[in-house]
Order: structure tokens, then sequence, then C-alpha cells
């Protein structure tokens, strides 16, 4: 059977957070938020290993962690680029070999729920791609290019907020992303949309997330992420 691989992003700077150091090393709840993501991968039973894709200048920060919380399926640290993309580009070439699932999720959501995890790499079983998603609870606006007006105004019943993990057979990823580097004008922000663009053939499932499963961007989402977290220390008893 494949392997189940957790590729953990971690390697932004956080800008928007205003603190001095990448949000992903923030303290929360006793940790910082990539050990409180590393551990929903760690103590999931279907996900084999892990890899961590990080910025080099942040090794030093890492290996603090890991001397004090060491990771038994943290089997990879990989280094990323200027662009998220870079960051999955590393991950095919570190598993350019194996038969696998790469399952890629951003180090900044640390309440991801199990549930979604399994969900994903159930469907895995069916199709190669898959992405996680949650119903739009605003209207949605479609504005001009110089964000003065309105320009449409879609119907917010077949819209959805994407999350992660995003789910894929590595080698279908691979024939996505090699399309996609022949394009001159490629541009993505996530790795559901290079299988969209480049790969249309291929259906992408859809998994229902969870409102809980944030991404930690502004100060308040941190103080949210806190009070969940202390409330449940491990991460594991979500519905």
């Amino acid at each position: 059977m494949k392997k189940n691989i957790g590729v953990i992003l971690a390697g932004g700077s956080g800008k928007r957070m205003g603190e001095n150091i990448p949000k992903q090393f923030l303290v929360i709840a006793g940790k910082t938020v990539l050990e409180h993501t590393l551990t929903v991968f760690e103590n999931h039973p279907l996900v084999d290993e892990i890899a961590l894709v990080i910025a080099p200048a942040h090794a030093p920060m890492l290996e603090q962690i890991l001397q004090v919380h060491p990771f038994k399926k943290l089997v990879s640290v990989l280094h990323g680029g200027p662009e998220r993309y870079h960051s999955s580009l590393s991950a095919l070439e570190a598993y350019a070999h194996v038969d696998c699932n790469l399952l890629i999720h951003d180090a900044v959501r640390p309440l991801v729920d199990p549930r979604i995890i399994s969900d994903v790499i159930r469907q895995l079983e069916k199709v190669n791609a898959v992405n996680v998603a949650v119903p739009a609870t605003d209207t949605i606006i479609e504005v001009d290019e110089n964000q003065e007006y309105i320009t449409c105004i879609p119907d917010r019943s077949r819209l959805f907020h994407v999350q992660t993990p995003q789910g894929f057979d590595r080698a279908t990823l691979q024939r996505a992303f090699d399309k996609a580097l022949k394009d001159p004008d490629f541009q993505t922000t996530d790795d559901c949309g290079v299988i969209k663009k480049y790969l249309p053939e291929e259906k992408i499932r859809l998994v229902h997330g969870h409102p809980r499963n944030i991404k930690l961007t502004w100060p308040e989402d941190l103080a949210f992420a806190e009070k969940w977290l202390s409330l449940n220390p491990f991460n594991s008893c979500y519905e």
C-alpha cells in the first residue's frame, strides 16, 4: 500500500501577525504552533511519516524544538524557497522514487481535525487529488482591478473557503508541476490549483473541513487557538 506522507509547510515569515519571529514558532498553550501541528500528524494512525519544509534561516529554532520534543515520524527536514510552491517541489523531489500520497498542510493550521486527515487519505484510495474546504458563510464579491467597483456577486451556495491538508498521489502532482514549470506565465496559490489548470482531466475530490481549522494570520487568531488548545491539550478530542 502507498505510504501517507504528511508534508508540513513551515517556511513562511508571517509578517501580518506583527511579531518578530515567524508565527509557526510562536508559543501558544505551552508549545509552539509548529509543535501543535506536528503532534496532530504524529498521533494520526494513518500517517506513516512526516516531512517538514522550513526556511534555512529557521533551522536553529527547529533544532531547539526537536531537542525538547522529538517526533518519531519526522524523517525529513527540507528547505523551501521564496514561493509556496517551492516547498511543494522540495517534497516532490524528496519522495521522487517513493509510491506515496502527499498530504500538504500549512504549519499554521494547528487546529486541524484528525477526521479531516482521515477523510483525505480515504478519498485518495479513489482519486489522485483531494481538496479540503468549508462553505462560504459571507457573500463573496468580485471587484475591478482597481478595487473600486463590484463587478460580480457569485452564487454563495457554490463557494467554499479552501483549507489544508490537500492530498495528492505524488506522481500525479509531479506531472502537473512538470507542465506548470514549462509555462512562462505560471502562477499559483495552492497545489490543487496546479492540478486543476495543468491536469484538467483529473477530478479533485472535495472533503469538508471544519470552521475551526483556521490559518493563523492575525493576532486574534492566536487568542482563539490558545483558548482551544488550552481546553484540549492533547488535540485529540475533536468532533
